[in-house]
């Protein structure tokens, strides 16, 4: 069966489920999306790692496997999204040391963090984005307009929108870089993703 490669649409907060996100994969060449619900430390995880202002004072976890590979000439080479039992999908990290290759069993969201640090493509199957896979129309601002929901994921339409608020509009840019420095040191990376989000939109 044909691999289909993925990538990443977007993060938003769930309104729906307490502390989880959405993790929206979009396919390279199509229209379907494979919305995910993980933890929040994964998706600060994976937002981190597609930032390029934003470094934690410390390594985490993720950046500890990417340098702990690196120190051992391990190559993560692709992640396979490969099955969706009861909502759950199960992923693969294929490795590689010396020329050998080894495929690691790893829960999505800790796959796809790993895939971001590698620079790795992400894929899934047909039969997966078929039973998962719902058309989007992505708009500014990650806006969704309308859906059609699957019957293996329940996934409401509101855990995808992402909330046009305006927190820092008082906020003077003296003070939002503050706050950012504030934000990375308390390793607050969601709140710091925002404020360079705002500071971004100023410049």
């Amino acid at each position: 069966m044909s691999l289909i490669q993925l990538t990443i649409k977007g993060i938003s907060y769930s309104q729906t489920q307490s502390g989880a996100y959405a993790l929206v994969l979009s396919e390279m060449e199509g229209t379907r999306t494979l919305p995910i619900i993980i933890g929040a430390f994964e998706a600060q995880s994976i937002a981190i790692a597609l930032e390029t202002e934003i470094r934690p004072p410390r390594p985490l976890t993720h950046d500890l496997f990417k340098t702990f590979s690196d120190r051992f000439s391990i190559t993560v080479k692709e992640v396979i999204i490969h099955k969706l039992v009861d909502g759950v999908f199960f992923s693969s990290l294929v490795c590689e040391k010396d020329g050998v290759e080894e495929i690691i069993d790893a829960r999505t969201s800790d796959a796809i963090a790993i895939a971001v640090r590698f620079q790795a493509p992400i894929y899934t199957y047909e039969n997966i984005l078929e039973k998962a896979g719902i058309f989007l129309k992505i708009e500014e601002e990650f806006g969704i307009e309308d859906t059609s929901e699957s019957e293996e994921i329940s996934l409401e339409l509101e855990d995808l929108v992402v909330q046009n608020e305006e927190p820092f509009s008082d906020v003077s840019l003296k003070e939002l870089h503050d706050q950012l420095n504030n934000a990375v040191s308390d390793e607050n990376y969601e709140l710091a993703a925002k404020i360079r989000d705002e500071i971004s939109k100023r410049s």
